[in-house]
């Protein structure tokens, strides 16, 4: 299976692909606006990498990351910030050959560690982040209800 994907740079074409690939994995998810999180992505150029997963030229799988270049205490890092694989391709490594092309980009940069965040409960999501050699790192999230 893993031989059909066609692993590629995000395209503002893929807005409409990734909106509905998030309405199909979790209906409040489908509020993001998309075309305006990948007019950012491409407007801010290099240090930004996303990409999308295609099978016969269908969108079934993205990943959105972006280059900090410092940070409270680190250095230049790359944060993964959304993935999304369609349910009806899940299982079939498509994540994980979205995240492996984003670990080769940054390497090629310099980019020394890539961070992500993900809810304690998502069992899931840190399962696919550990089979990727992800781990706890120094950071301790913070928020403010407002």
């Amino acid at each position: 299976m893993e031989d059909t994907v066609n692993i590629r740079e995000i395209t503002l074409d893929d807005a409409e692909a990734i909106q509905n690939i998030r309405k199909a994995i979790s209906e409040d998810d489908a509020k993001v606006d998309f075309v305006k999180l990948i007019e950012q992505q491409i407007s801010e150029g290099p240090g930004k990498s996303s990409l999308v997963a295609q099978i016969d030229g269908q969108v079934v799988g993205y990943m959105i990351s972006t280059t900090l270049l410092a940070g409270f205490g680190i250095k230049k890092s790359a944060w993964i910030m959304a993935i999304g694989v369609h349910p009806d391709f899940m299982g079939q490594g498509i994540g994980l050959k979205l995240a492996r092309k984003i670990c080769e980009i940054y390497k090629d940069k310099g980019v020394k560690n890539i961070y992500s965040s993900v809810l304690w409960d998502s069992t899931d999501v840190l399962s696919f982040f550990k089979k990727l050699g992800f781990e706890r790192s120094e950071f301790i999230n913070l928020k403010k209800k407002l």
